[in-house]
């Protein structure tokens, strides 16, 4: 058990930004059930908490034993450092996760690829979608927000420790896995209800507003469309990436 220091405070603090947790090589999650979620499942540096959270959560508190640093807050300390609107009892700082790819174990089974994912909700929502239907490696352009902001971690609701995400190059990456096929939605494709999909191979995901690049369509073998219903009829002009994401997933499950 330690005391919380100004350095400490401001460290903590600015894991909200991105050039922070790149430098500190560190992340953070907030809420009882996201950090116990993924405890276990990272490095973990520090865990602040309130007595009242340490008293109810002994147990796997002892588990941590020489594991990570305990630091004893107050519900203000928690207040100042967090990044929820209404702060929680407890906030764990854990180590960024080193990650390579390894291409030649992504030809089989199916895996998602990013392109461009801007808003950390849709990232954290399609990470959740993602180990709902059993989706265990996303590949993500550079330019996707961040898996370890704080925003997104919350929204994932402890799904980050089951979902490995990979950032990149997207052509390479997926020209690398060598799958047998990549899909993508386009309007001009074929109706998901109705193609032929495989139980392997990679399904890109556009960005929110200009859906999937030129560079990224090149790589893609199969065009896919969710169509409207009814057909015909005025609607929407596009799905929610993470909306979109469920649809598609769940065709290729079979649910």
């Amino acid at each position: 058990m330690t005391e919380l220091t100004k350095n400490l405070y401001r460290t903590v603090k600015s894991l909200d930004e991105r050039k922070t947790r790149r430098k500190e090589n560190a992340f953070k999650a907030e809420g009882t059930k996201c950090v116990l979620d993924t405890l276990g499942h990272f490095t973990l540096r520090y865990l602040f908490a309130t007595y009242e959270w340490l008293e109810t959560h002994s147990q796997q508190v002892k588990r941590l034993s020489g594991i990570g640093t305990v630091v004893k807050v107050t519900r203000n300390d928690l207040s100042r450092m967090s990044s929820l609107t209404t702060p929680s009892d407890v906030i764990a700082v854990y180590e960024i996760p080193k990650r390579e790819p390894e291409f030649s174990n992504l030809s089989h089974g199916l895996i998602l690829a990013l392109d461009t994912i801007q808003d950390p909700g849709n990232l954290g929502t399609i990470i959740r979608v993602a180990d709902w239907f059993g989706v265990r490696e996303i590949l993500c352009s550079a330019e996707t927000v961040d898996c370890f902001s704080p925003k997104v971690i919350q929204s994932t609701m402890g799904s980050i420790s089951r979902v490995k995400l990979y950032y990149g190059n997207l052509p390479d990456m997926i020209s690398k896995t060598k799958a047998p096929a990549v899909y993508g939605t386009f309007l001009d494709g074929e109706s998901i209800s109705e193609a032929k999909i495989g139980e392997d191979g990679i399904i890109v995901i556009g960005n929110e507003g200009k859906g999937i690049s030129k560079e990224v369509e090149a790589v893609v073998t199969e065009r896919l469309l969710i169509p409207s219903y009814p057909q015909g009829e005025v609607t929407g002009e596009s799905l929610n990436a993470a909306i979109a994401t469920a649809i598609t997933l769940a065709k290729f499950r079979h649910v």
